[in-house]
């Protein structure tokens, strides 16, 4: 796998931070499980972190602190587990559905199945539910050689390519790819022919579409 396309140096330190919600957390893992280079980035802005971290001059601590935090800690401790972002770690295989490990859990039933729902034109699409309010997480799978309708974006988008490939006004991205776009970003991806284009794209603000037929439909696709 060649990858051209990678998240923005912003993108990775804020997840190497823990500023990035579930959402964006898991589409960055994702791309993360495919890219050694984007591993070894965030290894080094990890480094870079807990270096400053031992440089930090130490602030006194009341004598309570320690109780608070035991506290906190026991309070919190399924929440931690439940909202922590997805650790790319290392690389694994992946599902049989082609999945990397980072999306199993929230795209694979208990079967190993991906629940697909159709969307129309022979596209569907699985929602991903996550603790992210306003932020929707979504796989898509286009029909090879069949575009997106053409449009704009009210926000962020995050779109990681896992198999098959698309082309749009910026470039082509193929399996591990990743783009992010937003409302300066005018454009209508198409999926190249040969096999469907399955994707990751996250979003927090719904598509806007140049055709009114897409904007009709758009209430019911929740896209």
């Amino acid at each position: 796998m060649t990858i051209h396309h990678h998240p923005s140096d912003e993108l990775l330190l804020d997840y190497a931070s823990g500023a990035l919600g579930e959402a964006w957390s898991l589409a960055v893992a994702t791309h993360l499980s495919l890219c050694p280079g984007c591993r070894s980035t965030i290894d080094h802005l990890e480094a870079i972190g807990a270096g400053l971290l031992d440089a930090a001059d130490p602030a006194p601590l009341s004598d309570k602190t320690f109780e608070l935090i035991m506290d906190r800690l026991e309070n919190e401790s399924e929440d931690l587990t439940d909202s922590a972002p997805p650790a790319p770690a290392v690389p694994v295989h992946p599902s049989a559905n082609g999945l990397p490990q980072p999306l199993r859990r929230y795209a694979e039933n208990d079967r190993g199945e991906i629940p697909w729902q159709r969307l129309g034109l022979g596209a569907s699409q699985c929602l991903l539910t996550t603790s992210e309010d306003g932020v929707t997480a979504r796989l898509l799978r286009i029909p090879a050689g069949r575009p997106v309708p053409e449009h704009t974006h009210g926000g962020l988008e995050l779109t990681l390519v896992l198999s098959g490939a698309f082309s749009d006004s910026v470039g082509r991205y193929g399996a591990g790819d990743f783009q992010e776009a937003d409302e300066n970003l005018e454009h209508q991806p198409h999926a190249e022919s040969g096999a469907d284009c399955i994707c990751l794209a996250v979003t927090d603000a719904p598509l806007r579409f140049k055709s009114l037929a897409a904007r009709i439909v758009q209430p019911f696709l929740g896209i």
